[in-house]
């Protein structure tokens, strides 16, 4: 008993010491970044739905159960992890007290040994799924198609051997304790007293050695264990609840946060560029948050398998971004934590991380390249399928920002639509006056506001800049407005004085340009003493009911689907008029993800009478981008295939008449590849793509709307 009491105290000594070294390491590290007291503030802020998260999202395993077999089985691993923690003390207890130790009060409850014991065998069939699942879905067999392409596979590959290593060596100290009468449960520890009678026939010696042997090596598995997870993605079995913890609480995705110097945010008219941080130039720049989902990325590859670039053959993979940015920032740590006179003695490999570029190309060394930078389109399939709650569209635009702000790089195509934004207030560069033409070509009477709001207006009407400027986008405006005046809304728009939300801009990185058109078109908004807003652009929406409440400008902000479909509930608007078609509807990113609203557009649709709905594979929370966001639609797409072909082939295995969306972006991005497809004769000629409230005027009037007769 000595000797077992001395290799197990001084094996957990050591284990301990190095695992302490190691934490405080990880700290000194993550604390070096930007402070990020908005994360602090708002989980005290915010307990209950704190509470519910570690519920829901750590101990349900929500994110994870959306793929159901991986699902179940890393729920039963992770619950080993944490009921397993019994075992553990009645381990240390026989270490310490003798091997007839138990648990006081509950160390023989049959139900408690009964629980061990099935957890650890459902943790065993979890490993063989994964097992199966990594075989399967191996790299080596499915290149990009696999999830894993790019994880660290031989980590993932020793973590499945120790967590065997730990269920085997349970079941050898318990069933050896079974065999010489030191087990403390009954039956109910049913794996337990199995192994403990196939034991029994080796003698009562034997048995007293195994349980001594076996008692040593479950503690030194768990010990080695803690050091290997300490030093590898697993660490997030201990970070992932603390991500989940000071994760964003927006609506869905919602806004991207403002730009923040030392936790606060940057006032332009006050920040000077050479002592404020204006976004993540180097891996310092990150706050303390950011490395936080660094260490927590599990290498999974859900949101990899999502993600729109990766699928077409871009550069861009969410998780190995992240990845990069967690080895680099290991990688740099001892350069970062030292003083600045030791930093030229530090090793040459260290000196060599350390002067890489955050954003560079191959011959600069860069951490990210500029392409994967630029491939994003916003869409957030990354942050919706990720199971620790990762932040990856935050990182992507703070990176931008500094790329664009600073160093002034970025594809030279968007340049141009700065450059309109700035002088004309819309990215095609087009004259404002331009911006209520499409008003002239309806045959009633749209208010346009002069000074304020007429009282009797129920809603301002927020064209957007497609809606207003781009053809296509126009059809769903009028067909819009036509349907507000059919059901007897009060309304006006701003015409002229309307001018992008800015959403472009902030997306690309130029918060200065967002800014400035957000605060005038607050300005203009305030002046007319607006309170509630109809939009039918979803990059518009989601700006100004979640990003400008952060520069003062609040807002009941409603999508133009979402309306409609109230008006129809409520009998103000009737389709009446069959639509016999067959239909597939896309679902925008802006409007699904980003703000949850995947309903309405299908209950419109499902009031329409002859329609058939058709869902593609990839809809709803998982739908497939057009790739128009993240200011995308306005940069050229040289890598790979084209996103929105790429989804309009998806539309086109449902064989549709008709794809229907809810956004000007999707609109245009579709009905390009959909013509595109016409003309290579892969997409039949009378295939077209329309707004949903174009499908509901069709209905209402019994006839085309005034623009799709056009």
């Amino acid at each position: 008993m000595v000797i077992r009491l001395i290799i197990g105290l001084a094996a957990t000594v050591v284990a301990l010491a190095l695992a302490v070294r190691r934490v405080r390491f990880l700290y000194r590290v993550a604390m070096s970044g930007q402070p990020a007291p908005d994360r602090l503030a708002s989980a005290k802020d915010n307990v209950g739905d704190e509470v519910k998260g570690q519920v829901v999202e750590v101990l349900g395993q929500r994110k994870l159960l959306k793929w159901t077999v991986p699902g179940l089985a890393h729920f039963f691993v992770m619950w080993a992890f944490i009921i397993l923690i019994t075992v553990y003390i009645e381990a240390y207890g026989a270490l310490l007290t003798g091997l007839d130790f138990h648990i006081p009060v509950v160390g023989r409850w049959d139900a408690l040994g009964f629980l061990q014991d099935f957890i650890a065998v459902a943790a065993f069939l979890g490993l063989v799924v994964f097992t199966v699942i990594r075989l399967k879905n191996s790299p080596k067999r499915l290149d990009r198609r696999s999830r894993f392409k790019g994880s660290h596979l031989g980590g993932a590959w020793l973590v499945l051997f120790m967590i065997f290593n730990v269920v085997w060596t349970m079941f050898l100290f318990r069933g050896a304790g079974v065999a010489t009468g030191n087990f403390p449960y009954g039956d109910g520890a049913f794996m337990s007293h199995l192994v403990g009678s196939a034991l029994k026939p080796a003698g009562h010696n034997v048995n007293e050695a195994l349980e001594s042997v076996g008692l040593l090596l479950h503690i030194g598995v768990m010990l080695i264990f803690l050091i290997i997870v300490l030093n590898s993605k697993h660490l997030h079995i201990f970070l992932a609840p603390l991500n989940v913890m000071f994760k964003r609480r927006p609506d869905a995705l919602g806004p991207v946060p403002p730009m923040m110097s030392d936790g606060k945010p940057i006032d332009f008219e006050e920040a000077d560029p050479d002592e404020d941080t204006f976004g993540r130039g180097k891996i310092e720049d990150f706050t303390w948050k950011g490395f936080l989902d660094f260490a927590s990325c599990t290498e999974c590859g859900r949101c990899q398998s999502q993600c729109p670039a990766w699928n077409t053959g871009k550069p861009l993979s969410p998780k190995t971004l992240i990845m990069d940015l967690r080895d680099h920032a290991l990688a740099k740590a001892p350069y970062i934590l030292a003083a600045e006179d030791e930093r030229d003695n530090l090793p040459e490999d260290v000196l060599k991380e350390a002067g890489r570029p955050l954003v560079g190309d191959a011959e600069s060394m860069g951490v990210i390249d500029p392409d994967v930078l630029w491939s994003c389109t916003n869409c957030g399939a990354c942050v919706e399928q990720c199971p620790v709650d990762i932040e990856h569209i935050d990182h992507i635009v703070d990176m931008r920002r500094y790329q664009v702000m600073i160093e002034s790089s970025f594809p030279s195509e968007a340049g141009v639509m700065l450059k309109n934004l700035e002088n004309k207030g819309n990215p095609w560069g087009m004259s404002e006056m331009k911006r209520a033409e499409w008003i002239e070509e309806l045959a009633f009477e749209v208010p346009m506001v002069e000074d304020k709001l007429p009282e009797d207006t129920e809603y301002l009407f927020w064209v957007g800049c497609a809606g207003a400027l781009e053809d296509r986008a126009k059809k769903t405006t009028k067909a819009v407005a036509e349907l507000l005046h059919i059901a007897g809304v009060k309304f006006a728009v701003l015409g002229l004085m309307e001018a992008c939300t800015g959403d472009p801009a902030r997306r690309l990185g130029m918060e200065f340009i967002f800014q400035m058109l957000a605060q005038q078109n607050i300005e203009t908004l305030n002046d007319a003493g607006v309170k509630k807003i109809v939009a039918t652009c979803p990059h518009c929406f989601n700006t100004l009911s979640n990003e400008y409440p952060q520069l003062g400008g609040t807002y009941e902000v409603v999508h133009h689907t979402q309306l409609l479909s109230h008006l129809v509930e409520t009998g103000r608007l009737t389709p009446v008029t069959p639509v016999e078609e067959k239909i597939t509807y896309h679902d925008p990113c802006f409007l699904g993800r980003h703000n949850k609203v995947y309903s309405q557009p299908r209950d419109i649709m499902a009031k329409v009478p002859g329609v058939q709905t058709q869902e593609m594979h990839r809809c709803k929370d998982r739908g497939f981008c057009c790739g128009a966001g993240g200011a995308r639609m306005w940069m050229e797409e040289r890598i790979g295939k084209r996103i929105n072909t790429e989804r309009v082939d998806e539309a086109l295995e449902t064989d549709p008449d008709t794809v229907s969306t809810a956004c000007p972006f999707c609109l245009v991005m579709l009905g390009d590849a959909i013509n595109e497809k016409k003309s290579s004769g892969g997409a039949k000629d009378s295939l077209e793509v329309v707004d949903v409230s174009q499908l509901l005027i069709r209905s209402i009037k019994g006839e085309p709307e005034p623009a799709a007769a056009e």
